[in-house]
C-alpha cells in the first residue's frame, strides 16, 4: 500500500515522485474544505503525539497493522 498527495490537473490526479502501474486500481480520498473536525483535547493530543511518532520514522507497515487489527477482531 502506498500513500501519496496530488492536485487534479486538467481533471486528472496528478502526483508528483510516485510511479504506477498502467491499469493499477488506486483509491482516492479528498478533503472536505467545508466540514470542521472537531477533537476533544485528549484525542488532539493523541493525534499530535502520533504526528510527532510518523516524524521520528515511528512506523509499521500497512501489512502490520492489518494483521494486528486481523488479532483485535
Amino acid at each position: 500500500m502506498k500513500v501519496a498527495t496530488g492536485k487534479v490537473v486538467g481533471g486528472k490526479v496528478v502526483v508528483d515522485g510516485l510511479t504506477l502501474n498502467e491499469d493499477e486500481e488506486v483509491t482516492v480520498l479528498t478533503r472536505e474544505t467545508e466540514e470542521a473536525v472537531m477533537l476533544s483535547p485528549e484525542e488532539e493530543a493523541e493525534l499530535l503525539e502520533s504526528m510527532a511518532e510518523a516524524d521520528r520514522g515511528e512506523t509499521m507497515s500497512a501489512e502490520e497493522l492489518f494483521a494486528r487489527l486481523r488479532r483485535h477482531s
